[in-house]
């Protein structure tokens, strides 16, 4: 058993079950947002986290002990993304990636925002005119430093 099978386990048992992430996050005590990342593999569970997935998704003892290990995060199979709502990111990104740069320096200066002091919150938002997706994400400001 790898990283990858316990998120396959968890995806099937997701589905059988007719689980909802919002659920699952309810019973962790955490966001959804961080939560689904911990299912489909991206961040680092504690004991008792684990055990609370292996309840819910009804996981074998060596899955718990997998997703306390630290994965191999940025999980996706190509560099250029082929799945149509995750490619909508990366265009998100060739399009707008500089706008962010250039309003982030100028606000704040040379550095980054960091993806790992980092929330973020995702919701359905209603418009007559099609429902939209509202996104927003807060991560910490990272001054580069000199030395």
């Amino acid at each position: 058993m790898n990283r990858e099978d316990v998120t396959d386990l968890i995806i099937q048992a997701k589905v059988k079950k007719g689980i909802k992430w919002a659920d699952v996050a309810t019973q962790v005590g955490l966001s959804k947002e961080w939560v689904t990342a911990a299912c489909l593999g991206q961040m680092t569970l504690t004991a008792e986290q684990a055990a609370i997935l292996g309840k819910v998704f009804d996981l074998p003892e060596e899955a718990m002990l997998w997703l306390q290990e630290v994965p191999y995060k940025g999980s996706l199979p190509t560099s250029v993304p082929t799945d149509p709502l995750i490619y909508r990111f990366y265009e998100l990104i060739s399009v707008y990636g500089t706008t962010f740069k250039a309003l982030i320096h100028e606000e704040f200066g040379d550095g980054i925002m960091s993806a790992i002091d980092f929330k973020m919150d995702l919701q359905r938002e209603p418009n007559p005119m099609g429902d939209r997706v509202s996104i927003v994400m807060s991560g910490k400001f990272l001054p580069y430093k000199t030395y």
